[in-house]
């Protein structure tokens, strides 16, 4: 007996109750990823969701699957950034714009970095939207280059790291500050495009308490 596969039931129109049963699963899928990161199994999702685990692989036969469908729109997320970015007067400030707009995505959605480096390389589709927003950030790079607005040697390639880094702080500060992330995203990004005027550096540093639970609990 022939059988169908994945994408020839994505083809396929939904009926309207398996159309709001997809919705709902993207849609608790899109916050469990954003508030767990990329662990969050298919099982998790369903229950979440309010679904028989049998509804979710239905829809999606992996992981994999799920995160293509989630991929695309963070890639558009991440690519009006970059479009508002470059609408900026100078370089300066639109690799300014960009980075913090990229680290405040990050601040709030703790799988983008993680779910955006590892997408499915057998997704052609994918593949071509991360390459085109690596494209557009580059041009960013380059013209904040030109105008000797950028610290000698950056590249567009170091901005997921500086992402990852400041994710790292807002995953672990969350419950006594969920802001704090932006006093340490203004530190790295002062120090690879520093600003035309120089501003106080913003929020403050935790009180040793406050820091010594960050430091040692598991990330929030």
């Amino acid at each position: 007996m022939p059988t169908t596969s994945h994408a020839d039931r994505e083809a396929r129109p939904l009926r309207a109750d398996a159309l709001r049963n997809r919705e709902r699963i993207l849609a608790t899928a899109r916050r469990l990823f954003a508030e767990r990161g990329i662990s969050v199994t298919l099982n998790d999702v369903a229950h979440e969701a309010g679904v028989g685990v049998g509804t979710v692989y239905r829809r999606f036969p992996d992981k994999h699957a799920l995160v293509d469908a989630l991929l695309s729109a963070k890639f558009e997320t991440l690519s009006a950034l970059v479009e508002r970015a470059a609408a900026c007067p100078t370089g300066r400030e639109a690799m300014r714009a960009y980075l913090l707009g990229a680290l405040e995505l990050r601040a709030s959605d703790r799988a983008l970095a993680d779910v955006i480096v590892r997408a499915h390389p057998a997704s052609p589709a994918l593949r071509r939207d991360r390459d085109r927003i690596d494209a557009e950030m580059t041009a960013l790079v380059d013209r904040a280059h030109r105008e000797g607005a950028l610290r000698e040697g950056f590249q567009a390639r170091d901005v997921p790291m500086l992402v990852v880094m400041v994710g790292a702080v807002a995953d672990r500060t969350r419950a006594c500050d969920p802001d704090l992330w932006r006093r340490y995203g203004q530190m790295l990004i002062d120090g690879v495009c520093p600003p035309a005027v120089e501003s106080p550096l913003r929020g403050r540093p935790l009180e040793r308490q406050e820091l010594e639970l960050a430091l040692n609990a598991a990330p929030a």
